[in-house]
């Protein structure tokens, strides 16, 4: 899909992975990015805002998803929400294209063959995605829409796990379990950051041969990267513990990174770390 287009002094603003509901994140209360909103003409979040997924406690699940709603339909802007891998069913936008396809936006789990290559779940994912792609080969390969439904439908079917957790103590457990046990998880963990930047590139000059940036999220790990052809690569981090998260600007001719700043407990547009320039006319 494409977003709608930005003003010189008011940006589309993109950040992600907000987990709201998740104890792992530091958004308690919608509230809390209010700031982050202001000032912008149009917002997109790029995937796990919050988990739509199976969980124990469905009507909790249905209680968040009404609050993201409501709050983010009285932002004063348009908002897009696109899905992750945690809120497959969230919406049914999955990528956006923006500054006349230069830019490329999406969540970023499509570009492992396993979704969440550090978790619990990686192996069966694996499994679910070949058996479904073996169902409906096609030559060539799928196109990105397909590739996205295929994902998330897959991604559906997996169930929350220490996310919906909300005693402290069985929380830090199941996510020790979830993430990080055995040690040797760790290295996986490493190895997704490590990879992102190439997949992120190659994914998209396959889907999007026009575009030059890639922003992406989902792995939490915050950077922007210049591949070696010139391509950049941006993710936006998160709004969890222990990693920070960036927001980006869109504006006729220029792209901007910026930080977020967690300033008394509320969330805000913070210092620029990097800026681009966009051909043409801007974001479309």
């Amino acid at each position: 899909m494409s977003a709608e287009k930005g003003t010189t002094d008011r940006p589309i603003r993109i950040f992600s992975d907000v987990h709201f509901g998740d104890r792992a994140s530091r958004v308690h209360s919608l509230a809390q990015l209010r700031p982050l909103c202001e000032g912008a003409s149009a917002l997109i979040l790029n995937g796990d805002t919050l988990d739509t997924r199976p969980g124990p406690d469905p009507d909790r699940s249905s209680r968040l998803l009404s609050e993201v709603r409501s709050f983010f339909s009285a932002v004063g802007a348009p908002v897009t929400l696109l899905t992750g891998n945690h809120d497959p069913s969230l919406s049914p936008h999955h990528a956006c294209d923006l500054a006349d396809g230069q830019v490329f936006v999406t969540h970023g789990d499509i570009f492992y063959n396993n979704i969440v290559p550090w978790g619990h779940d990686a192996e069966f994912i694996r499994r679910r995605l070949r058996a479904a792609t073996a169902e409906t080969p096609v030559p060539g390969g799928l196109a990105l829409e397909e590739r996205l439904q295929l994902f998330r439908r897959v991604a559906a079917s997996v169930p929350q796990r220490h996310q919906s957790e909300r005693n402290l103590l069985k929380f830090a457990i199941r996510f020790a379990s979830d993430t990080v046990w055995p040690p040797w998880r760790i290295l996986r963990i490493v190895k997704a950051w490590r990879v992102l930047p190439g997949l992120a590139e190659a994914s998209t000059r396959r889907y999007r041969p026009k575009a030059r940036f890639a922003i992406v999220g989902h792995t939490h790990w915050p950077g922007v990267w210049r591949m070696p052809s010139g391509f950049i690569v941006i993710n936006t981090g998160s709004f969890c513990r222990p990693l920070e998260g960036l927001a980006v600007d869109l504006v006729p001719g220029r792209l901007t990174v910026r930080r977020v700043d967690r300033i008394r407990g509320e969330y805000r547009p913070g210092r620029i770390i990097r800026e681009f320039a966009l051909a043409g006319s801007g974001p479309a």
